[in-house]
């Protein structure tokens, strides 16, 4: 399948400013983007309602802050291990079939947990395995998704693509644990699982309704092992692109177990307001809110130039806001917290986002891509298995409140470090 940047777009054609809705929405108006944005629209819906019933399970099988920290770590490890290899196939053959690959696997894993927990088979071994196997669709599948974006949007929709993405991921997070604690609440566990296995079918039947140029694979490549080296290399040589991708390591794992902590926050810590469910789901909601008001403003940014600054602002801010939700003991300040952090969480991994996808060549995009998707991936699940247990050892406010604290200060330290000082010139 050919990845070009299709369209009209020609660095000798000055572009027409666009109303302000045009510039947020402007890649749902080609056919194939919107195909593929609402079929994953309804899948992550799916994913979001197992991952909210999934927490509560893993919880009440083990009451261990640990374990949830070990299901999150065990769900991203095949994106350590299998990534960078996942790139470089996804540069050398077709990314729909990859991707839709990438669906049956994961579908599968969602059924098989639906009917161990029908059965009553179900043991905290099994949901582990299965969340491995889960990770290990999604190190082959989301190379290909993201290498395939650039071929769906003119050049000049891109960021908007890529803002749109996180805008019904976030979404889909919002709605799908308040979905997921009314099924489990009428009709129970299972169905949670069961749902969103069924969801993984809306985007293979999307992708086989995609007008794509047929794939035409090349007639002599190098070895795997010399393709991966060449976006590693790629990547260590080129200095915005190397910063970019230590930065969103360290962000990742000290910002993202505030998510895997937070069935420990609606058990432990926040203790009104209705059932620790109900807690849960308001708390991942109004991350999720926060994250989408993010991606809107991300459609009407200027991302061409001065991005680099920006970034290191959004992350201080962003430690702020962690270490005060961390330390607070009221529900409703501790929501207000969470949805302005979701706002920060949305700019800053959005906007590095955007900066690797319009910089990196085509015929690098795959390779490249898979290596800051392992920084974007890895760093959370890591920081989530050290913090659940230190949380076991100590507090979890505690922890947390140190991740927070820490990530402001990488990102005044970014300022001054050599490499950080280079981020600042995009």
């Amino acid at each position: 399948m050919s990845t070009s940047l299709p369209g009209p777009d020609s660095a000798t054609v000055p572009e027409i400013p666009r109303p302000w809705i045009e510039r947020v929405a402007g890649a749902l108006t080609h056919r194939n983007f919107r195909l593929v944005w609402f079929a994953a629209l309804g899948s992550t819906i799916g994913t979001w309602m197992q991952q909210y019933a999934q927490a509560l399970l893993v919880f009440e099988l083990t009451q261990s802050k640990f374990y949830l920290g070990l299901d999150a770590f065990l769900a991203q490890l095949p994106i350590l291990l299998f990534m960078l290899i996942g790139g470089v196939i996804a540069d050398r053959h077709d990314r729909r079939r990859l991707l839709t690959g990438s669906q049956y696997v994961q579908a599968s894993s969602a059924l098989i947990l639906a009917a161990l927990v029908w059965s009553g088979h179900v043991t905290v071994a099994f949901v582990l395995a299965l969340s491995f196997v889960t990770g290990c669709g999604q190190a082959f599948g989301g190379p290909a998704y993201q290498s395939m974006i650039p071929s769906l949007v003119p050049r000049r929709d891109l960021p908007n693509a890529i803002a749109l993405n996180s805008t019904q991921f976030n979404l889909s997070r919002v709605l799908g644990p308040g979905v997921g604690a009314a099924v489990l609440a009428t009709i129970g566990t299972a169905w949670c699982f069961a749902v969103n296995g069924v969801s993984f079918f809306f985007v293979i039947v999307a992708l086989s309704l995609l007008q794509l140029p047929p794939h035409v694979p090349a007639t002599s490549r190098p070895a795997l092992a010399a393709e991966l080296k060449s976006g590693l290399h790629y990547v260590r040589d080129n200095r915005v692109m190397f910063t970019l991708t230590i930065l969103v390591t360290v962000s990742t794992f000290l910002a993202m177990p505030i998510m895997t902590m937070l069935p420990a926050f609606a058990t432990e810590v926040l203790t009104t307001h209705g059932s620790a469910g109900t807690r849960l789901s308001m708390l991942m909601a109004s991350q999720g809110l926060g994250a989408i008001l993010g991606a809107l403003i991300i459609g009407s940014l200027d991302t061409s130039h001065r991005m680099g600054r920006l970034i290191l602002r959004i992350q201080f801010v962003l430690g702020l806001l962690i270490a005060g939700f961390a330390l607070s003991t009221s529900l409703p300040l501790s929501l207000v917290l969470l949805f302005v952090s979701g706002v920060f969480f949305m700019l800053l991994f959005s906007i590095s986002f955007s900066l690797v996808q319009l910089a990196v060549p085509d015929d690098l995009r795959g390779r490249v891509v898979s290596i800051y998707m392992v920084a974007l991936r890895g760093g959370g699940p890591i920081g989530g298995i050290v913090a659940g247990a230190l949380a076991d050892r100590f507090t979890t406010p505690g922890v947390m409140a140190v991740n927070g604290g820490l990530l402001a200060l990488v990102a005044v330290s970014m300022v001054v470090f050599r490499r950080g000082r280079a981020l600042m010139t995009v």
